[in-house]
């Protein structure tokens, strides 16, 4: 049966734009359904600037276009950087801005065809009775699995807004969901697609900076991530926008750490307090409580790069 006829049927079809993700899953048997090939068109691929500064990025846009973009690198270093960050060279190379956003759970549960899960119409989440080494921190709903998308945590931390082919101005949360949902890796209804990503004009003077924490040198997904933008004023935090992904199923703003930065002097003991306060909040599962640590540790030293 081809990809029309099951559509017509009432099969619900997955894209494929690069399929860097899906072909993997194809691979393995996680993926079985018809696909559709998407193509890039003008409204979907590049990026487009407007007067004041703000940006669009179509969601073809590629994680390296994006990465070596130097007007991207200028307005909004946090993006620049964490795309830059993530996978390797030839991955980045083909990977779309909006597959990043749209891409399936990295649990090894969901990646093994022969074990169900809550994502596959399962019953429960096996990681939580189950090996969830690289599990969440902050337990927030049914599924224990992390967030995959990198990107979508920077874009957080930028209140960047998402546009679909039904829907515009989704926020990261419209988009992501709140963590509520173990059936569902977005709030993207059947059949739904991004279209592109919309960022607001950079600050004046605004600093940005992004650093992951891995389990080896290369190639490796994000134990804990972290991008963080503010604004300083005479050595005072006026502006601050941090969020933090692998510690969830949803990645998360850190208001507790903005909070605990705007409107205080950028200097270490104000920055290690704030820092501190990364885990308010956080339930995290038996095997994944060192990720606290290395939350706190990656507010402080992005942090303290910005105020540097």
């Amino acid at each position: 049966m081809n990809a029309s006829s099951a559509i017509s049927a009432g099969a619900v079809p997955e894209f494929r734009a690069a399929g860097t993700d899906l072909s993997e899953r194809r691979r393995s048997g996680v993926s079985r359904g018809p696909i559709v090939d998407l193509y890039a068109t003008s409204g979907t691929t590049g990026i487009e600037w407007a007067a004041d500064g703000s940006a669009r990025i179509g969601a073809f846009t590629t994680i390296a276009a994006i990465a070596s973009d130097q007007r991207i690198r200028g307005a909004y270093p946090g993006i620049a950087a964490a795309a830059q960050g993530l996978a390797t060279p030839q991955i980045r190379h083909l990977a779309t801005l909006g597959g990043n956003l749209a891409q399936r759970s990295r649990c090894w549960y969901f990646r093994n065809p022969q074990i169900g899960c809550l994502k596959k119409g399962g019953s429960d989440c096996p990681a939580r009775s189950g090996n969830h080494l690289y599990h969440a921190a902050f337990d927030l709903g049914p599924c224990v699995a992390p967030h995959p998308s990198t990107m979508a945590m920077a874009l957080l931390a930028y209140d960047a807004t998402i546009a679909t082919d039904r829907r515009s101005r989704l926020s990261l949360p419209d988009l992501i969901g709140d963590g509520t949902n173990g059936a569902a890796d977005n709030a993207l209804k059947p059949e739904e697609r991004i279209e592109a990503i919309s960022l607001p004009a950079p600050l004046a003077a605004e600093r940005a900076h992004y650093k992951r924490a891995i389990s080896r040198s290369y190639a490796e997904w994000p134990l804990v991530e972290v991008c963080a933008r503010a604004v300083l004023s005479d050595g005072v935090f006026q502006h601050v926008g941090i969020a933090a992904g692998g510690i969830a199923p949803v990645p998360l703003r850190l208001t507790a750490c903005q909070a605990a930065l705007e409107g205080r002097s950028a200097n270490a003991d104000v920055i290690a307090q704030a820092a501190q306060l990364a885990t308010s909040g956080a339930k995290p599962l038996p095997m994944t409580g060192y990720k606290l640590d290395l939350l706190v540790g990656l507010v402080r030293d992005v942090v303290e790069r910005i105020a540097k």
